[in-house]
């Protein structure tokens, strides 16, 4: 069974159509059953994409704060091969970040092949966040989306996997996350979220048409229900799964060819006769 909305550029996304709420019918017990599942297979997908180098992966999470992006990460990814797995925030642009293209930053943080690497935010935030705050006209706009479209072509045509996931809380679950934060960790607490969450509708439109505009069938949007924290953790091993496991065989192949490869190399250079029954 999908769990998530995936959008691939063959239709218009009205989040409206998803429920933030839904959690497919499942009990927290079930879902985390399943997602134990799926992290095991997850972390042998992983393990074949690292040993064969053919492939990489970027995944990149967007939502709104207190979407559940952290829990994702800490959740989803538990049992991943630390050596070939990254994480990176990304926060307001510095200086040095805006003397080049929006990407730009982006680009530097991209997987190489063999690595998974975890955009908590992205590129996206130069697409949404000027169209909220009414600083960027159509025209510049459509050319951003061209060039992200372009990015992640390129990513593919260089062997990364892009997989894009939208966390879609509620207003209600949102607020309440958010006072939550503040009475248990404090030092996490921002005015920013608050004065985000006036700009709600704003949020959601923007949103809705950065993904419908830049979803492709090779980079499409899954819009994650996020209401319920053990739901989206296993939408999102899911989807992924679904995605990584078509590449199992060719993975397979690409790691046995690699270690032949290694093997022949260190041979080379390994003393004859010696270190060997």
């Amino acid at each position: 069974m999908t769990y998530a909305t995936t959008v691939d550029g063959t239709r218009k996304l009205r989040l409206d159509d998803v429920d933030p709420g839904d959690h497919g019918d499942l009990t927290p017990e079930a879902a985390e059953d399943q997602l134990d599942v799926l992290s095991k297979e997850l972390r042998e997908l992983q393990g074949l994409m690292f040993a064969g180098k053919a492939s990489g992966l970027l995944v990149v999470l967007q939502g709104m704060d207190a979407a559940g992006k952290d829990v994702t990460i800490q959740n989803v990814f538990l049992l991943a091969n630390p050596e070939a797995i990254r994480v990176k925030h990304f926060g307001q642009m510095t200086d040095e970040e805006e003397k080049h293209h929006f990407i730009w930053r982006a680009d530097v943080e991209s997987p190489a092949r063999g690595e998974v690497v975890i955009f908590d935010r992205s590129y996206y935030e130069q697409l949404v966040l000027p169209q909220v705050e009414g600083e960027i006209s159509d025209e510049d706009l459509e050319v951003r989306v061209e060039d992200v479209i372009a990015f992640e072509r390129l990513l593919l045509h260089g062997g990364i996997l892009v997989e894009k996931f939208f966390l879609h809380v509620s207003r209600d679950e949102q607020e309440r996350r958010l006072w939550e934060r503040m009475d248990r960790e404090p030092w996490l607490a921002s005015a920013r979220d608050w004065k985000a969450r006036r700009e709600w509708d704003r949020y959601m439109a923007a949103y809705e048409h950065t993904m419908s505009a830049t979803a492709t069938l090779e980079a499409p949007w899954h819009i994650v229900s996020a209401d319920h924290q053990w739901y989206h953790n296993l939408s999102v091993a899911e989807a992924l799964a679904e995605r990584l496991r078509s590449h199992k065989e060719a993975w397979t192949e690409a790691r046995d060819r690699h270690g032949a490869k290694k093997r022949a190399e260190a041979e080379e250079e390994a003393p004859a006769g010696k270190g060997r029954n």
